[in-house]
């Protein structure tokens, strides 16, 4: 399984936003999207790839990093997120097993096309809080 998200627009749906603007806003709000998805992700952290456009990226930062064993990739040789996307959903050889996130109707689109599931972004975060709060239940209850 692989799970990609639209980094921007997750963010966008989470309300996760960093307390500065501009650039350094940016860079903290991306950081706490990336902290609460390791939180609520756990061991699927290390097949999940999140990613930004480039356009916000900081100055220094790499093309791609790891955070807490998620990928993380701008999307600096492409046009935007969604065209790097794009591109992954047609090269993987096992699109079935894929899930990609996002509120973008091209990439659920083309996800769809590869027969990969194409998921909302607020309705994936919806879903992904709610499993986080009833394993935190059912660990108190222990």
């Amino acid at each position: 399984m692989i799970l990609i998200i639209d980094g921007y627009n997750l963010l966008h749906a989470s309300g996760v936003f960093g307390r500065e603007r501009g650039p350094r806003g940016f860079e903290q709000s991306r950081l706490a999207l990336l902290d609460t998805l390791v939180d609520l992700l756990g061991e699927d952290a290390a097949r999940t790839i999140v990613v930004f456009d480039a356009a916000n990226a900081p100055d220094g930062l790499p093309g791609r990093y790891t955070h807490g064993g998620i990928r993380v990739w701008f999307a600096r040789e492409y046009p935007d997120a969604d065209s790097l996307i794009e591109e992954l959903i047609a090269d993987d050889n096992a699109p079935t097993s894929m899930t990609v996130v996002s509120t973008d109707r091209r990439l659920q689109a083309a996800a769809r096309r590869r027969r990969a599931e194409a998921v909302d972004s607020d309705a994936w975060l919806s879903e992904m809080r709610a499993k986080r709060r009833h394993a935190a239940e059912r660990a108190d209850a222990k």
